[in-house]
């Protein structure tokens, strides 16, 4: 994973430069959440990458690395009610939002992961598939996927009844058959359940 896009911008004139990306917006439980980073020059040699790529073990082990290294960065949500109210699309924009707001230092351009841009009140670029091809990107995926799936553990403790440490919230069979068995918790999203008749 290298500096391209980073650098490009800054080559444009462009100074400080952060990645967003998103975590959590298929689930039907818990908050959406998104992370905003913004990295120094060196880190090509640590193995950052797209989260999905990576193992569990290898994303908490970057987390920490990523944290105690970046410039700067905000790991921000919007929870069930807001994307039962806003939908998943907009809630996320949301928690971006709340991200890049977040951050002790402020960026010049938010690199965004996907093809829609968030509004987050700074230049923005968006990236199609831009946590395999942007650090800052990838970084931001990392801490936005570690940070739901720690979440998500928290709310196991308090609803074990669901099992959210199986299936992290995400519409599997074992998911659905624990929401039949005991109705839908105050974390489920109403809005992702309108169809669960039919399942």
């Amino acid at each position: 994973m290298t500096y391209e896009y980073e650098n490009m911008l800054k080559e444009q004139g462009y100074k400080v430069v952060c990645g967003v990306d998103e975590a959590g917006r298929g689930p039907l439980a818990g908050p959406v959440f998104a992370a905003a980073v913004i990295l120094p020059d060196n880190m090509e040699e640590l193995g950052i990458n797209d989260s999905k790529k990576l193992s569990e073990k290898k994303r908490d082990v970057l987390f920490d690395v990523i944290t105690e290294k970046a410039l700067a960065y905000c790991i921000a949500s919007a929870d069930e009610k807001e994307i039962d109210e806003l939908n998943i699309l907009n809630a996320t924009f949301l928690a971006m939002k709340r991200a890049v707001d977040g951050l002790s230092l402020k960026p010049d351009i938010a690199l965004i992961d996907g093809n829609r841009k968030p509004a987050t009140g700074i230049e923005e670029m968006t990236l199609v598939k831009g946590d395999a091809k942007s650090i800052s990107i990838a970084a931001a995926s990392i801490l936005a996927k570690v940070s739901r799936d720690r979440f998500l553990l928290e709310l196991d403790e308090k609803y074990p009844e669901y099992q959210f440490r199986k299936h992290k919230g995400y519409p599997t069979a074992l998911h659905y058959e624990m929401i039949k068995a005991h109705g839908i918790s105050p974390v489920h999203r109403l809005s992702f359940l309108k169809n669960l008749s039919e399942k």
